[in-house]
């Protein structure tokens, strides 16, 4: 088992969690990065991964997708200085723990997760991805499963109808569809998450809905008569909010089994971080036990 790691989502809940008067000697906060390396390391002790990653989002407006779209993710603030200070701590934490840290100025780190989901299956892995952001159970396959560590949830391949009301390979056609407000993501306007897995449960694929417009009419949900016509009225947004959806597989990242294997942490580097950081113990006799355990 392979396990790839939204690390974004655990650093804004640290952010969020703890208070900004955590702070180093400098008085800079230091609440997130100590959330996350508490985080991490837990986790690493606890399930003691062989193969895993940490992927990290840089910018909210470099990505490709604002190329295609402008407004993607235009509705969120931007990390503050003190917030931008930290993800950088948080990856210097990530590696002098052992593992393995990746981000792209182009790419999202969903499309990291994706694209090393993809190489790792190919060396016989499943995956578990250590998340809660539904976007995300797009990539999952039979074996695989979406892990909410800190909730305490998870979610496989085959819950995610139950969970959701499509199938995870629908996952990027409902997003299109009923758009997504977290990221700014439109969709088709008037169509909700109800109308979307009514349809989809009916046509299957966005594709074949299209195709098939005037069978809309036939679908048992409120406004069906309409609904064909609106739809081929935002047909241009809804393949946009398609493609906006739409994880890469294709990040030109160095990835093989050998990249994500877990390493011993460098506990000289991690002392100088947590002295850096005014940390106390705690979180450098978890370091050595991690270290005595590799």
């Amino acid at each position: 088992m392979t396990y790839l790691i939204d690390a974004s989502i655990f650093i804004f809940r640290a952010w969020f969690g703890i208070p900004d008067t955590m702070t180093d000697d400098r008085d800079n906060p230091v609440n997130a990065v100590y959330g996350y390396a508490r985080f991490l390391s837990d986790f690493i002790e606890s399930v003691q991964p062989e193969h895993v990653a940490a992927a990290f989002d840089v910018s909210l407006t470099t990505s490709h997708r604002n190329e295609m779209y402008p407004e993607y993710k235009a509705n969120r603030e931007p990390a503050p200085p003190e917030l931008k200070r930290q993800f950088d701590q948080c990856r210097e934490v990530t590696r002098s723990l052992g593992i393995r840290e990746c981000a792209n100025t182009s790419f999202e780190a969903d499309d990291l997760i994706g694209t090393l989901a993809v190489g790792m299956r190919e060396a016989g892995h499943c995956v578990t991805i250590v998340s809660r952001d539904k976007d995300l159970l797009q990539i999952l396959q039979a074996g695989d499963a979406m892990w909410d560590y800190t909730g305490g949830k998870k979610i496989a391949y085959d819950d995610v109808i139950d969970e959701f009301g499509v199938r995870a390979e629908q996952m990027v056609d409902y997003l299109g569809l009923a758009g997504d407000s977290v990221d700014n993501i439109p969709g088709a306007r008037g169509v909700g998450p109800k109308t979307a897995v009514a349809l989809l449960a009916h046509f299957d694929t966005l594709d074949k809905l299209y195709a098939n417009l005037d069978s809309v009419e036939n679908v048992a949900v409120r406004g069906a008569k309409t609904l064909g016509a609106k739809l081929a009225k935002h047909r241009d947004m809804v393949m946009l909010s398609r493609e906006l959806a739409q994880i890469r597989y294709d990040v030109p990242i160095a990835m093989d089994e050998t990249a994500l294997s877990r390493q011993v942490p460098d506990l000289a580097a991690l002392n100088a971080l947590y002295d850096d950081f005014g940390f106390g113990q705690a979180l450098r006799q978890q370091a050595r036990r991690i270290s005595d355990s590799y």
